[in-house]
């Protein structure tokens, strides 16, 4: 078996996700290879059923959450030693701009935080399950506990 060259930590800045980042890091060093970091803001438009349109955030609202997802993700890359070269914050669907990224960068190994959920939270999916099914690369999905 092959050792992973570049990983890519997909963050989301909940609970736990030093768990997560621990787990990349150690991969990262074990396998002496490559580790990134991407973070995805989601874009949902909101709806206002008096117009019956849908209306996107307002921009002042989205680059307040930008700014704040910047200065998470310099935390965590200092943190962590990546370089900002190595650190995307996107803007999204999460699995959909975890995979492009991935993709672009030629990362081979995903490492995301999972819940592990069942029921009608399984039905609706969720971000590691969906980068699981259309990702290129190998995706470790990191089980965190519900509290």
């Amino acid at each position: 078996m092959e050792n992973y060259k570049h990983i890519l930590l997909a963050v989301d800045f909940f609970e736990q996700g030093d768990v997560v980042a621990r787990k990349a890091q150690a991969l990262a060093t074990q396998n002496q290879a490559k580790l990134s970091i991407v973070h995805v803001v989601d874009s949902l438009p909101v709806v206002d059923s008096s117009y019956g349109t849908e209306i996107p955030f307002n921009l002042d609202l989205t680059a307040e959450l930008m700014a704040q997802a910047k200065e998470k993700m310099y935390e965590l890359a200092k943190k962590l030693k990546i370089p900002s070269e190595q650190s995307w914050l996107e803007m999204g669907s999460s699995s959909s701009e975890i995979v492009r990224v991935a993709e672009e960068n030629a990362v081979d190994l995903i490492v995301i935080g999972s819940h592990g959920r069942h029921g009608l939270a399984l039905l609706l999916g969720s971000t590691a399950n969906s980068v699981l099914h259309h990702a290129s690369c190998d995706v470790l999905a990191v089980r965190l506990r519900d509290q």
